[in-house]
């Protein structure tokens, strides 16, 4: 157990499958609603996909680096009676991004507007105007999509219909690309404001425009990094849990969602343990969810064939590493680009193949907080994007060529000497997001983020199998990215029963 024991009461009790940011962020919010909350964590430590490395000296953040809508988080502070300011010391990063394509030259992305304009001149002068029209637009699907639409459940058919005008007035029939591509000309610069999608398991092509508000957003919130990094926030959340008098348990995974009468009664763990819950959460993949965790003779709507036949996100492929020199010229953030987008995309997303060329995010949280690092020594994540296991990649095979041709490229563009800095090194495939993060196909996201599965068409944040069950995290509505899984959590304010109502109902 990660909290010390709690005595009994009379509180009705919470059961939390996982330990990942929105199943923390519903545990503390069930916690200050009057439930009693055991948050159940498969792996030795909590986080889930935010889990933490520590090797050699080195803090590796496992899992999500970008820090947006800082609020979502001070949220559930605010729900404890705590200030965040008085545990996470948050900083600003700038840039947001730093892009570099193929022929080396390089794009700061920033939320400065005018700092904007002059890097768009020095690509595409014509290009001024189009970006100012294009974040207008992101705005103005941010006051729809973000403001009105992420923090609300779609549970009814009536839910959908009553957004489609307002969804059609703001294309979000067209694709993130599609409608970068009506402002923007240039196709570098094209590639710059339809990136996104990327950062929650989306294809630019495919994904809705909807996502286009991830530009404004980031504008109006900006862009943080947690001192310690983000198992700094993880840390601070199960502090918060724990506050409430609730517990986290650690090394314990759930085999079952018991489910009596068509409603979940608690949970079935694989050392044969139960425990009973008048609510579960399952903060667990959706499609691990419904497909390995809810019997099959409970599901009338996400049936195997539905699960199975679902899209899902694209993999990553991620090579944790320490240098013993400084590279004090890569940023917080770097996007590099190869030589191919859509079709590199395509064989990602559609084709299903690994592609010898890549694009990569370079994360180095030491530009911010040198002490991930031990002195004189630099701390680095590279990300690429690959097909899940739907590709048939043998990854035990594959992995280690795979990353000495990233370790190459690197090294000859922004990384001279890379090969004989390195001083350790750590693996993420495909294949441990399937076996270690419980990812149904290994997908890294969750189902994928195209129109007919967004909103009404994701799996609801209230099971329709089952009643008392309930879903956070990236394979629900609103989806994959921070800002995506704490909103998740928020929703259900909406559709979780207050704790008194529950008491109520028990004790007629």
């Amino acid at each position: 157990m990660f909290a010390t024991s709690v005595t009994p009461d009379h509180r009705p009790h919470a059961v939390v499958i996982g330990s990942g940011f929105g199943g923390l962020a519903a545990a503390i919010r069930l916690g200050a609603r009057g439930y009693r909350v055991t948050v159940l964590e498969r792996l030795d430590q909590p986080g889930g996909r935010a889990y933490v490395h520590r090797d050699d000296g080195f803090v590796f953040d496992a899992g999500p680096t970008v820090i947006t809508a800082p609020f979502l988080f001070e949220e559930l502070w605010t729900l404890c009676g705590r200030d965040m300011a008085d545990d996470i010391d948050l900083r600003p990063v700038t840039p947001f991004y730093r892009v570099r394509f193929d022929d080396g030259r390089v794009f700061d992305y920033t939320g400065d507007a005018e700092a904007m304009k002059r890097e768009i001149a020095r690509f595409e002068p014509g290009d001024v105007k189009g970006y100012e029209d294009f974040f207008a637009q992101s705005e103005a699907i941010f006051k729809v999509g973000f403001e009105q639409l992420a923090h609300v459940p779609f549970s009814h058919w009536r839910d959908m219909a009553r957004i489609v005008p307002e969804m059609v007035k703001l294309q979000s029939y067209r694709t993130v690309y599609g409608l970068v591509s009506k402002y923007i000309r240039d196709p570098r610069l094209r590639q710059v404001f339809s990136f996104h999608p990327l950062l929650v398991g989306g294809n630019p092509f495919a994904t809705t425009s909807i996502y286009t508000l991830i530009a404004f957003l980031e504008r109006k919130w900006g862009v943080h990094f947690p001192m310690g990094g983000t198992g700094a926030l993880v840390k601070g959340l199960v502090d918060l849990i724990e506050g409430q008098g609730n517990e986290v348990w650690l090394n314990t995974a759930v085999k079952q969602i018991r489910v009596e009468g068509g409603r979940a009664t608690g949970v079935l763990l694989e050392d044969g343990t139960t425990l009973d819950a008048d609510v579960v959460v399952s903060n667990a993949d959706s499609g691990t969810t419904y497909r390995h965790l809810v019997p099959a003779e409970h599901r009338t709507h996400w049936t195997d064939t539905k699960v199975e036949r679902a899209r899902y996100s694209m993999s990553l492929f991620v090579w944790y590493f320490g240098t013993n020199r400084k590279y004090d010229d890569i940023a917080h953030h770097t996007i590099l680009l190869g030589p191919r987008y859509e079709g590199l995309l395509d064989d990602i997303f559609e084709n299903k193949v690994l592609s010898q060329d890549f694009s990569l995010y370079l994360h180095r949280p030491t530009a911010t907080d040198p002490s991930m690092a031990p002195e004189g020594c630099d701390g680095f994540y590279v990300l690429s994007p690959v097909p899940h296991l739907e590709s048939g990649t043998d990854w035990r095979a594959t992995a280690e060529p795979y990353r000495r041709s990233i370790e190459a490229y690197l090294e000859r563009t922004v990384m001279p000497g890379l090969r004989d800095s390195i001083v350790t090194s750590r693996l993420l495939t495909p294949i441990d997001f399937r076996d270690r993060l419980s990812s149904l196909k290994g997908a890294a996201f969750g189902m994928e983020p195209v129109l007919t599965q967004s909103a009404y068409f994701r799996p609801h944040n209230a099971s329709e199998d089952v009643k008392g069950l309930y879903l956070v995290g990236a394979g629900t509505h609103p989806g994959a990215g921070l800002p995506g899984v704490l909103s998740s959590a928020r929703v259900l304010d909406q559709v979780v029963p207050d704790a008194e109502r529950v008491v109520r109902a028990a004790a007629r």
